[in-house]
């Protein structure tokens, strides 16, 4: 066989892989926009609310039902994180988080089902001295803004994963405002916190994990890192 009469062959092979490849591609969009369906309207296992009501009994049934949208959209920075550490930034949605791991049979299947493995806790946390976790937070804060299409470097408001506690009034909470101006005052007894901070490196000297929410990700399925529960 000449040189010219191989070319036909190769060019087929090139465009067999590309083929491949987008097909590939196609699927992994289809599974991912799957997932995001399950986690945004799977049920929850009876029960969950009154475990979150016990600790906090102020929460009335329409309460819970926000903690549950807030847990969601952490599960969905988590999927689009692609396996990346995602920190929880609310109590409140914490404790429905630990309170839905109890369920272990039913946990691990949501996990399987959302993310392709299981998803591990991730004690709620603050910007503070800790490098990854700090870089967790500014994930869970630019996925949970663009879901919301607020600027992750210029907020407008809060997305409501940030603003749970401070609005169900949750004692010891992480209260959040999206522009402090410098400022730092008490709510309720809580510290403010900054949405500001997320885009600046005067906490810890960096920004990492900020610019981590620009897509929906890849791989297959995603996931936080981080404690156990």
């Amino acid at each position: 066989m000449t040189l010219l009469e191989g070319i036909p062959t190769l060019v087929l092979g090139i465009w067999s892989v590309a083929a491949a490849g987008l097909v590939f591609g196609l699927w992994l969009r289809l599974q991912r926009l799957r997932r995001q369906s399950y986690i945004r309207h799977a049920p929850l296992p009876r029960g969950l609310y009154a475990q979150v009501q016990f600790r906090h009994p102020q929460l009335s049934a329409a309460d819970c039902q926000l903690v549950a949208r807030g847990l969601r959209q952490y599960f969905l920075a988590c999927l689009a994180a692609d396996r990346a550490m995602v920190s929880m930034p609310s109590q409140v949605a914490d404790d429905l988080w630990h309170a839905f791991i109890l369920d272990t049979r039913a946990y691990a299947d949501f996990c399987q089902r959302a993310f392709g493995r299981f998803l591990h806790h991730t004690p709620a946390v603050k910007l503070g001295d800790d490098r990854t976790r700090n870089a967790g937070l500014r994930r869970c804060w630019a996925h949970t803004c663009r879901e919301e299409n607020i600027d992750p470097r210029q907020p407008a408001r809060l997305p409501l994963l940030f603003a749970l506690d401070a609005k169900l009034r949750i004692a010891g909470g992480f209260v959040y405002a999206a522009d402090c101006s410098g400022l730092r005052r008490q709510d309720n007894g809580n510290a403010v916190h900054c949405g500001g901070d997320f885009s600046s490196s005067s906490v810890d000297g960096g920004t990492d994990g900020l610019s981590d929410g620009g897509g929906d990700g890849g791989g297959d399925g995603g996931g936080c890192g981080g404690g156990g529960d």
